[in-house]
């Protein structure tokens, strides 16, 4: 699943991250975890700070909405993209893989209106994934809690530059770690592994469900899952049948996805809505909620009843098209 770049910001500031080299996708050969020698990898890719982000500056408290003033128009002569730590956080340096929460407020460079504003409220927007190629420029060598100001040329006659101010507010893990709720009985049971991986185990000898059925293994305490959103998630699907994994996300490398409530199963949409990010959901759904009545079979999933645990781990309205 690629994950859409500051999608929540507006076209000018997008083309310009672009132009920055921040398309690369978040899900190519980065890994989840911040190791050390992650973050050193990051810090090469790290855009250096110049005389226009040195000279903007800010007032405001961290992670909120900030009162930016600065020299304008930005002289474009030369401009590349120039970043500069404001406020240096104490928080771990940023490292390739991590799910990067931020809140960024875009200005125009010529006259300093306010092009775009995301972040600031949680489940705004969703974290970004990043690597040497998607937001290394902006994040690497960065610490959570820091402040960052910025500036590029966009190439845009209309709005020729733009000026970033990004605050680092955290890193969001690639397990849930809501607080563990009690147990259904009847329902499969699931034991985690290492990193958080479930494994799940059918009860012996008792029938599927006749209908679609959600426990909350752990409770989250982030944003709620509305309807049509966005959510970042970790999941593992067996057949109720055999007890086989057919699909999992810890068996591609344990790198969470992006999928939007209303373009999933049924099944999947009634474990995913109303659920708080941090949570951990197991969800057993019918054939007529998964995909499809008929015979049980080995070329594909109708039939069955499937039974998913789904690790919820962030989640924003979808990005408007």
């Amino acid at each position: 699943m690629r994950l859409r770049p500051f999608a929540a910001l507006s076209a000018v500031a997008l083309s310009a991250i672009l132009l920055a080299g921040c398309s690369g996708s978040g899900g190519d050969g980065a890994t989840p975890s911040a190791s050390a020698s992650g973050a050193a990898d990051l810090c090469s890719s790290a855009a250096p700070s110049g005389a226009v982000s040195d000279g903007i500056t800010v007032t405001g408290d961290f992670g909120a909405v900030p009162t930016v003033d600065f020299t304008k128009p930005v002289d474009t002569t030369d401009l590349t993209l120039q970043r500069t730590v404001q406020t240096e956080g104490s928080g771990a340096p940023i490292a390739a893989g991590d799910f990067v929460q931020y809140a960024a407020t875009i200005l125009d460079g010529s006259t300093g209106a306010v092009l775009s504003q995301a972040g600031y409220t949680p489940g705004e927007i969703l974290p970004e994934q990043i690597s040497a190629e998607n937001g290394g420029q902006i994040f690497g060598c960065a610490t959570i809690g820091s402040r960052l100001t910025l500036a590029t040329a966009t190439g845009d006659e209309t709005t020729p530059s733009v000026v970033y101010v990004i605050d680092v507010l955290g890193v969001t893990p690639t397990a849930a770690w809501g607080e563990d709720q009690a147990p259904v009985a009847g329902m499969p049971t699931v034991t985690l592994g290492d990193g958080g991986a479930p494994s799940i185990t059918i009860p012996e000898g008792q029938a599927a469900p006749s209908e679609t059925q959600v426990e909350t293994l752990k409770k989250g305490d982030g944003a709620v899952v509305q309807p049509g959103n966005q959510v970042l998630l970790q999941y593992t699907g067996v057949r109720w049948s055999n007890g086989e994994t057919f699909d999992s996300t810890w068996d591609k490398g344990g790198v969470p996805t992006v999928l939007t409530t209303t373009g999933v199963v049924a099944g999947f949409q009634k474990a995913l809505e109303g659920q708080t990010a941090g949570s951990q959901v197991l969800v057993t759904m019918t054939p007529a909620d998964g995909y499809g009545e008929g015979e049980i079979n080995t070329t594909d999933l109708k039939g069955e009843t499937l039974v998913f645990v789904v690790d919820i781990l962030a989640t924003a309205p979808a990005a408007q098209q």
